[in-house]
């Protein structure tokens, strides 16, 4: 089965991609399959000896260009309950060659390139017909429930915006409408001045822990000045990302002292015009007369790590699944102080 269904009593769409139950789960680090092909007889998903960074299609996607028409649509789909094609696109973003390092041990110029790769996919993918929304991210440790142990990331592009950065864009919107300006840009300002939740500072680029911080060691790393997305980030400020993401990475590993499991993602502007998308997810408000997304979409990094100590977890569980309301068990301000000092 490779489909989407729409939950009408939530405003979302879910997608079923039940190939993925056979994906290569855990392998020996002898037969990984993101590691270089040393031999041409048992070749890997990347037919080179060396490379510095590599990105493919996914061979198990949840998403794809050319999706098979759903199953049973005649016994599933209703007016109420619409099944349609899981179209998209689904890359894997090696960051190494090495299959014993992480993201954080890679080095400056290796991250540098990894923003390039970052913004270019961003351009190619979000270019596609059928693709609006672009979010590239990672998923960091066993406890995450990574497959592989070989450093990599994924970009997914979807047919419409998930719901997470689509609400950050309708309360961008609201914010907008009330104030004239940028809501990410009014938090960066405040965070900068009260300065207890940063983290660090790079340059034209700011890492704090918000003050609303759903994981007890979240972090978001922002461009201060206003940047809608990754094509529009100057090449001094993916400079500063870059050693930014290096020194947050390594005070994350430092904090407990072994590499810590997180999920992080990137947040920018739907790839679509926001008329279209207003109208495929009928938006109310001010997102269909808007000319581009460039007033409410601000670039950002989110990291949510696993763990709320060196022993213990965060776990998503009832009142975050069922209720959406999260419960932290460390204060931002110590969180970041902590983090501060796990960075030197």
């Amino acid at each position: 089965m490779s489909e989407r269904r729409y939950d009408p009593t939530a405003d979302e769409w879910v997608t079923f991609a039940t190939h993925r139950q056979d994906r290569t789960y855990q392998p020996p680090a002898e037969h990984c399959p993101l590691c270089p092909t040393i031999d041409p007889a048992t070749p890997t998903e990347i037919p080179r000896e060396s490379f510095e960074i590599a990105v493919f299609d996914n061979r198990f996607p949840s998403l794809s260009p050319d999706p098979p028409p759903p199953d049973d649509l005649d016994n599933v789909a209703t007016e109420l309950i619409r099944v349609e094609p899981a179209a998209g696109r689904c890359e894997v973003v090696v960051y190494s060659d090495r299959h014993d390092t992480t993201l954080a041990q890679v080095g400056v110029e290796r991250l540098r390139l990894l923003v390039d790769v970052w913004a270019d996919r961003y351009a190619v993918l979000g270019a596609e017909e059928h693709v609006r929304y672009v979010l590239a991210f990672e998923n960091k440790g066993e406890v995450i429930g990574v497959t592989l142990a070989h450093p990599h990331g994924q970009i997914y592009g979807y047919s419409d915006v998930p719901p997470r950065p689509l609400r950050e864009l309708r309360a961008a919107d609201d914010h907008r409408r009330r104030t004239g300006r940028c809501v990410e840009c009014d938090v960066v300002a405040g965070e900068v001045a009260d300065g207890r939740r940063i983290v660090a500072r790079r340059g034209g680029v700011v890492a704090f822990v918000p003050p609303w911080a759903r994981f007890p060691y979240e972090v978001h790393v922002v461009p201060i000045g206003h940047r809608a997305d990754l094509f529009e980030l100057p090449a001094a400020e993916r400079d500063d990302v870059a050693e930014l993401l290096e020194a947050l990475l390594s005070g994350y590993d430092a904090l407990f002292g072994f590499p810590l499991p997180y999920v992080m993602g990137i947040h920018q502007a739907p790839t679509c015009d926001p008329s279209e998308l207003a109208g495929r997810l009928h938006l109310t408000g001010g997102l269909d007369v808007l000319a581009s997304w460039a007033p409410i979409s601000h670039l950002h990094w989110e990291f949510a790590p696993a763990h709320r100590s060196a022993e213990k977890l965060k776990y998503v569980a009832g009142s975050e699944m069922m209720g959406g309301a999260y419960m932290t068990d460390v204060a931002p301000e110590v969180a970041a102080e902590s983090l501060r000092r796990a960075m030197g």
